[in-house]
Formats: structure tokens, C-alpha cells, sequence
């Protein structure tokens, strides 16, 4: 604990689709700050909903990079309002939402090393972006792209190979490209193109910041065992792109100081340092603080998985990045978008609309489900790209609810899924889906794995015993409300330390630990391992089906 009469404090901060966060913690790791601007509440004048602009082609969605830094303005004077002493700062950090892009234009640079702290940020910038609307996460309108890239390193799983995904219409990149090819004016009056985590960054230093590894991997650009921008790939983008990106550099890199700007304004130290930003999900596993061979689980609307991997195997389905924390590793990310809306129509199908029903269904029913596996993918699904409930019995045979026994019966015999075994076919199949996708890309249950769950459905035991036994690993559940923004802040506070090889677990390693929630059946393993395989083989006969 420190003695200064004034101990520091470490910034972080968090540009998201809907609002701009701060957390602000001690040495100690406790909060002691928090704050945000909503953007469609608090800055009317944007006219966003849900802070982004879905335009008339329905693919196309922007948000007003001036937004965002006008959120900053408003974030730091409600700060400086409220007390805050920003001197105390020793270090600050961020993350921003994955994939956007900053377009700046030429002479911004000299701008940013020259502002004015008499005025407002977003004043002094207004005329320093040659595109006004960023490209965000959402945005699905560049299809072409995508097929031009794949097509131009040779496919969709050479892609992945290299920069860890295939082409997605929302990576930056692609995104990129379609800039080029029909606004070539702006693409030419740019002088440098940021992701919203280093454009973040280059707020604050006054000068352009660098794109982490961790968040240049979410853009189809960067190679991630090299670490260094693909070549094949920028020749495929646009030109000049190697000068228009600058050199990545490792998470955990301090870039400088803190620009006057915000001395002379906010009252920060002159020595106040800043860390690159990175990507709002890399930040997320920081915030959660996993462990080489953790998985987190989050059971939303969407269902994620986030992964520390050391061995990449990268697929066509998921995401691999340079991992944020140590950075000559990796993590792996998955999305499925069939997640608690499923679970919730399972529930008022087969239980009564009662959680208390459906889980005692699954307590009620054995590990395995006697061989019953299911697919449920009400909406066309993400990974993998099928659609459809698909059930299937011990003999690998296809078999039905009871409620559609009846109308069979007279055309074929059939076998039938009681509601209790479809809960368990439910849930189980989840659960199988989201190991099975994990290990393709280089996951791996190691002695000491945990799962950290979290969401909505992390409050259900019963489902979490599901989650432990087809992990084989004891799950625990975590606040992860402030993850990023924490994960920032714990960033800041590691990268003074990290050159003198102090690990981030040892510096994060007074947080506020995980509550364990359940641990695996000693059965568990031997059912599910088979169980996996089996998963494995019937959810191709279900891709070729749909794919023949």
C-alpha cells in the first residue's frame, strides 16, 4: 500500500457502441470512479439510436466519429465536476469496440500536437477526419471485399491461417477496401487510418497511436504469428496501406506521455503515461483476469467464448488474436447467436415457462441424456452457419418431441424426446457445441482449467452443472458489469511493470476473486468425451444436409 498523500490511480476507458465508460481504481485494484456519457441520450444532436446509423441499404452502419469525441469532452468535464483529481493519474488505457475505423485526414497530425486547451476537443477537430461517419462492427455491406481477399490469398481457410479469421463483412480491412473502391477522393485525402482503440489512444497522446496486436487482429490485415502486417493482404485492401497504418506494436506497449493538452485542461501529470488501447473483447479477458487454458462463457442473447490459447489453430469458423496480456500468446473467440432466446423457448415449450421446471428437468435426467443429442439453431446460426432443430437418438437415428408423435404415427414409426430429455438435449448440445469449437481453434482442457461463466443464465445452477460437466472443469461465476473498462485499467497499471517482468496475474492478483458455483461429476468425462466425438459427426451429417 502506498504512503504518497496522494496514491496513484489508473485510468480505464471504454468506447462502446452505446456510450463511452470510465473506471477509475487504486494500487489496491478498488474502484473509486465511474462514470459514462450515453450517446443517444446525451448527444441528441448525432440522432443515433442505439449509437450508430443504419443507413437505407440496411447493410451499411456508421457512427459520427465526432460522437465519440465529443463523448470525451463530456466525460472528463463531468470528471472534473464531480472532483476527480486527475494528477493522481500515473497511467491510463481503453479499449474500443472491435473493427470500427478513424479515418484522418491529411494535416490532422499536426492538429493533434497542437491543441488548444482553451477549447473543447471536438471543436479543435472538427475539420481533421476526411470520413465523418466511421464503419462499425455492425456493418455488413462489404461482401465483395470479403470474396476479393479470400480470392486473392488463396480462400477462405488460408485467410484464417493467416490473420485468424476468415474475411467478415464487419472486419476492418474489408471495410477498408470498400472505402477505396468507391470513395477514392476520401481514401486519398487520409493520412492515417486508426481503429476506434487507437484512435482513442491518439486522443490522448496528442499524436497518432499505434494499433495494438491484440486489436489488429480483428481486421484481416495482420499476420499473428508474425505480428506484422500481411503483405498479400494490404496489396489485396488498398494502396499505400502499410504507410497508412503504422507499425502494430504489443499491448503492452506505453506509447509516451500524456499530450498538454490534457494537463493544461484536466490538470493531469505531465508524467502521466499512455497504454495502448486495445479491442473491447481482448479487454474483456483482461478484466476477467483468465488463465492460460480458462474459458469464459458468457450466456447471453448471444452466447461468446473467450479462450486463452498458446497453440493457434486457426479456422473458418471463430477468431483467433494476439492475446492482450502476453503478447507472444494467444486467445480465441466464438460467437453463437442461438443463445438464451432458444433456451427461454425451450423452457416455455418443454417446462411451463418455469425455470424451477426446467432445471429440474435437468437434474432429473442422466449425464449423457441415455444418448439423445440435439441442434438448436432457431435463427440461421453463426457457428456454424446452419438453421433448424435437429434431434437425434442413441443409434444416431433421427427422433421427434412427443407433441409431434402423434401427427407421425400414421405415416412412420418414430422415437420420441419426453420434455425433460429435450431441456437436457438443450442445453447439453449447447455446451458441446461451444467445447467442440474451442478446441478446433486450439483449446485444450489442461490440469487447473477453470470456467468463468457470466450472463444472464450464470444464475442458474442447474445449467451451470451442464456447462462444468461437459468442460470437465469447475465453473465459477464473476461480475464482468465494468470488464472492459477494468481490464483497461488493470492494463495501465501492468504495462509500468511489465518490462521488469512482473506477470499481469501477480499485479491483478488482489482483485476481487470468482465465486465458485459448481464442479464437474466424477462421471463427466468419460461421457462427454465420447459424447463430443459423436457431436462432432452428427453436426456434419446436419451441415451436409444443408450444404450437399
Amino acid at each position: 500500500m502506498s504512503t504518497e498523500p496522494n496514491p496513484p490511480v489508473f485510468l480505464g476507458f471504454d468506447f462502446s457502441t452505446q456510450q463511452l465508460k470510465v473506471v477509475a481504481i487504486d494500487e489496491n485494484l478498488a474502484v473509486i470512479h465511474q462514470n459514462n456519457v450515453q450517446f443517444d441520450s446525451e448527444l441528441p444532436e448525432f440522432s443515433t439510436r442505439g449509437g450508430v446509423h443504419v443507413h437505407a441499404d440496411g447493410l451499411t452502419v456508421t457512427s459520427p466519429v465526432l460522437m465519440w469525441v465529443k463523448a470525451l469532452d463530456l466525460l472528463l468535464d463531468r470528471m472534473k465536476r464531480a472532483g476527480f483529481d486527475f494528477s493522481r493519474v500515473r497511467a491510463l488505457s481503453g479499449a474500443g469496440q472491435q473493427h470500427g475505423s478513424v479515418y484522418w485526414k491529411t494535416g490532422a497530425s499536426e492538429t493533434l500536437k497542437n491543441l488548444d486547451p482553451e477549447q473543447n476537443l471536438h471543436q479543435l477537430l472538427q475539420d481533421s477526419f476526411s470520413v465523418l461517419n466511421s464503419p462499425v462492427w455492425m456493418d455488413s455491406s462489404s461482401s465483395q471485399q470479403c470474396n476479393d481477399l479470400q480470392t486473392a490469398v488463396g480462400g477462405a481457410l488460408r485467410l484464417a491461417e493467416i490473420t485468424g479469421s476468415r474475411a467478415y463483412e464487419r472486419f476492418t480491412g474489408n471495410q477498408i477496401a470498400k472505402l477505396w473502391q468507391t470513395r477514392p477522393r476520401e481514401y486519398q485525402d487520409t493520412e492515417r487510418i486508426s481503429l476506434v482503440s487507437s484512435f482513442a489512444a491518439s486522443l490522448f497522446l496528442g499524436d497518432y497511436a499505434a494499433v495494438d496486436f491484440s486489436d489488429g487482429s480483428g481486421m484481416n490485415l495482420l499476420d499473428i504469428r508474425s505480428r506484422a502486417w500481411s503483405q498479400v493482404c494490404l496489396d489485396a485492401t488498398a494502396p499505400h496501406l502499410d504507410r497508412l497504418l503504422g507499425e502494430p506494436q504489443p499491448s503492452t506497449s506505453v506509447l509516451g506521455r500524456i499530450s498538454a493538452y490534457f494537463v493544461h485542461r484536466y490538470g493531469f501529470s505531465k508524467s502521466c503515461s499512455v497504454v495502448t488501447f486495445t479491442g473491447d473483447n481482448p479487454a474483456s479477458l483482461a478484466g476477467m483476469r483468465l488463465q492460460p487454458g480458462d474459458v469464459a462463457v458468457s450466456l447471453g442473447t448471444s452466447d461468446t467464448v473467450f479462450t486463452w490459447i498458446q497453440q493457434p489453430c486457426p479456422a473458418t469458423e471463430g477468431h483467433v488474436f494476439c492475446n492482450p496480456i502476453k503478447w507472444q500468446e494467444y486467445m480465441a473467440l466464438l460467437c453463437f447467436k442461438n443463445g438464451s432466446l432458444t433456451r427461454e423457448r425451450i423452457r416455455d415449450e418443454c417446462a411451463g415457462g418455469s425455470w424451477e421446471r426446467f432445471s429440474d428437468a435437468l437434474r432429473t435426467t442422466p449425464l449423457g441424456n441415455h444418448g439423445n443429442i440435439g441442434f438448436y439453431f432457431d435463427s440461421m446460426e453463426i457457428t456454424p452457419p446452419a438453421v433448424g432443430v435437429h434431434l437425434f437418438g442413441t443409434d444416431d437415428t433421427q427422433v421427434y418431441r412427443q407433441t409431434m408423435m402423434m401427427m407421425m404415427m400414421m405415416m412412420v414409426v418414430v422415437t420420441s424426446l419426453s420434455p425433460q430429455m429435450e431441456v437436457r438435449a438443450l442445453v447439453e448440445g449447447q455446451f458441446l457445441s461451444r467445447r467442440l469449437y474451442a478446441e478446433r481453434l486450439g483449446y485444450s482442457i489442461i490440469p487447473g482449467t477453470c470456467v468463468l461463466a457470466t450472463g444472464g443464465a450464470s444464475s442458474n445452477r442447474d445449467i451451470l452443472q451442464v456447462l462444468s460437466d461437459v468442460f470437465n472443469a469447475p465453473v465459477y461465476t464473476i461480475d464482468v458489469s465494468n470488464s472492459t473498462c477494468l481490464g483497461s485499467a488493470y492494463r495501465a497499471l501492468h504495462s509500468l511493470v511489465a518490462e521488469s517482468g512482473v506477470s499481469f496475474a501477480d499485479v491483478v492478483k488482489n482483485a476481487q476473486e470468482p465465486q465458485l458455483a459448481v464442479t464437474p461429476d466424477p462421471r463427466a468425462q468419460q461421457v462427454y468425451d465420447h459424447m463430443l466425438k459423436r457431436y462432432a459427426r452428427l453436426e456434419d451429417r446436419v451441415l451436409q444436409k444443408m450444404h450437399p
